[in-house]
């Protein structure tokens, strides 16, 4: 019998028995998360005719896709959560003044290696990045997890992903992930655990492979993984919540699929509108004229990325016409960020620092486009009316290539623009 793949190992301990590839399995969570959504599978679980949650401790809930509400309606949905929240007994929650649900589990120490978690987000798939398996689900099966415990679950096939060389200075996570997608497609991994892997995986650092995971899902992947390593061990150490064992890929596993990536010679990368697919190399927009830039998000909001764009932009100034605006990813990141002086020098330049939200991601507020606009943000998603506008156009880049942009008014190669030094940036977190 062949060996068996992280994703089988989980499922298999939380199922009771050995798994493969294909088989249905009813599974507890270790973790449940929601964020603004939560009002909506409330009302579904308050339908199944059960008054209590099953563990209120499996579930983390985080207001953040429009936080603050920006209208009435969304005030209606944070104040029927937090009257859920209270009801209910959970203690997870995290308000409006919290960040993104994603970093907040990860900072938290929700997210730990050998985890079984699961988002009504479909970039739950980040915590992979941690060595957990973590998947975005429906706002019905969290109503039914709610009142039961429980969610089915097929074993995904898993395909591999093998990462050699080192990466060029101006080249960075982002651009590989974008790449990988405008290889294999936006389906190109549909239902798949994808396990990343191979030396420039080792060197990346946890906020990298945070970026790899989180974008797994636009490939279509169940789950992304990276096997926990001492950088993973050292960034939980002081975080994690409770003990936990990593679980990683026998040697001899099967893996449906097998791709290799040398990042050596990989160039920085964009994604045009309307799709995370639609990828090409920088040089081939180059000189497109840009509106607005969106540095930070789930994706590309940790303290690295801020690094790496303040670095470009220190001692410079954002282009006349072109707004600049600044996502960390939670409160935390904006504080160690306002500490160490990065923000200071990224308002300097003529950035606009939002509060830790989904915001422009979602569209819900904060920097909404106006048709005929063209952005360029390190966010994970590029699709029409993504930011609030169906007529704008959205391209996707790396926190470097963003604050290129913004110094240029358009889209430019960043190793055009910028010294050694500052492309050198952020790469030892």
């Amino acid at each position: 019998m062949s060996g068996q793949t992280f994703s089988q190992k989980i499922l298999g301990a939380k199922a009771g028995k050995a798994v493969v590839p294909g088989e249905i399995v009813d599974v507890i969570p270790d973790v449940a998360m929601s964020h603004d959504n939560t009002a909506a599978i409330a009302r579904t679980f308050a339908t199944i005719g059960v008054d209590r949650l099953y563990d209120p401790d499996m579930h983390v809930i985080v207001l953040d896709h429009c936080a603050p509400a920006a209208n009435e309606k969304f005030a209606t949905n944070h104040q029927e959560i937090r009257a859920f929240v209270e009801a209910q007994g959970i203690e997870s929650f995290y308000d409006v003044a919290s960040g993104v649900c994603h970093q907040i589990l990860v900072e938290q120490g929700f997210a730990l290696p050998g985890r079984l978690i699961v988002g009504s987000d479909s970039h739950t798939t980040s915590y992979g990045a941690l060595g957990a398996f973590s998947t975005g689900i429906g706002r019905s099966e969290m109503a039914v997890i709610m009142a039961t415990g429980k969610i089915w679950l097929r074993v995904p096939e898993t395909m591999r992903i093998d990462c050699d060389g080192r990466f060029a200075a101006g080249v960075y996570p982002k651009d590989l992930i974008l790449k990988i997608i405008g290889d294999i497609g936006a389906d190109g991994a549909l239902y798949r655990a994808v396990e990343f892997d191979g030396p420039a995986i080792a060197d990346m650092s946890v906020s990298g492979r945070l970026t790899l995971c989180n974008m797994t899902i636009e490939m279509g992947g169940k789950n992304g993984y990276v096997h926990p390593d001492q950088k993973t061990l050292d960034f939980l150490n002081g975080r994690a919540r409770e003990n936990f064992e990593t679980v990683t890929s026998d040697p001899d596993a099967e893996y449906i699929e097998r791709l290799r990536y040398d990042v050596s010679g990989l160039e920085p990368q964009i994604a045009r509108p309307h799709t995370v697919d639609n990828v090409c190399d920088v040089s081939e927009v180059a000189g497109t004229r840009i509106d607005q830039v969106v540095i930070g998000s789930c994706t590309n909001g940790r303290l690295d990325d801020l690094h790496q764009a303040a670095a470009i932009l220190e001692g410079r100034e954002v282009k006349n016409g072109v707004r600049c605006l600044i996502l960390p990813a939670s409160s935390d990141v904006t504080r160690a960020a306002t500490q160490d002086g990065t923000m200071l020098k990224l308002i300097d330049a003529g950035c606009l620092i939002l509060n830790a939200n989904c915001g422009p991601c979602m569209g819900n507020h904060e920097g909404a486009l106006a048709p005929g606009e063209k952005a360029l943000s390190s966010a994970n998603r590029n699709f029409k009316g993504r930011m609030g506008c169906k007529e704008a156009e959205i391209f996707l880049g790396s926190p470097a290539s963003c604050a290129a942009a913004a110094i240029t008014g358009e889209i430019c190669d960043v190793r055009e623009i910028a010294s050694p030094e500052a492309l050198a940036a952020g790469l030892e977190a």
